[in-house]
């Protein structure tokens, strides 16, 4: 038996919220580019995302954010570990924006 305190998919989902989107100051949750989370026993949290576009310059500011959201703060962080597994296949729409995202882009000036 292992005492590791596993966090839930909805903490670190939570906690992606502050993990924002440098082009458009959105946080990626809100966007629709976490498309699935997954904690494992040892407390490590694998994250299928993508990018509004494959040719984003961005993976290393967004694993620099998520490495801030996840594993540091009291205690040592919401998980021990993360790994983002990068994926284009179904690409990104504006159809996977929430509503709250929606409403933020359109804070912004964005249309829709």
């Amino acid at each position: 038996m292992s005492d590791v305190v596993k966090a839930s998919v909805d903490d670190v989902e939570e906690a992606m919220k502050d993990v924002v989107d440098p082009e458009l100051g959105i946080n990626v949750v809100d966007l629709g580019l976490v498309y699935g989370t997954h904690v494992d026993d040892e407390n490590v949290a694998t994250l299928d995302m993508t990018l509004t576009s494959a040719a984003c310059p961005l993976t290393d500011v967004i694993e620099d954010q998520t490495r801030q959201a996840l594993t540091t703060g009291p205690g040592g962080g919401l998980v021990k570990d993360f790994r983002i597994n990068w994926v284009w296949l179904p690409p990104w729409g504006p159809d996977k924006i929430t509503d709250e995202g929606r409403d933020q882009l359109r804070a912004l000036g964005f249309n829709v």
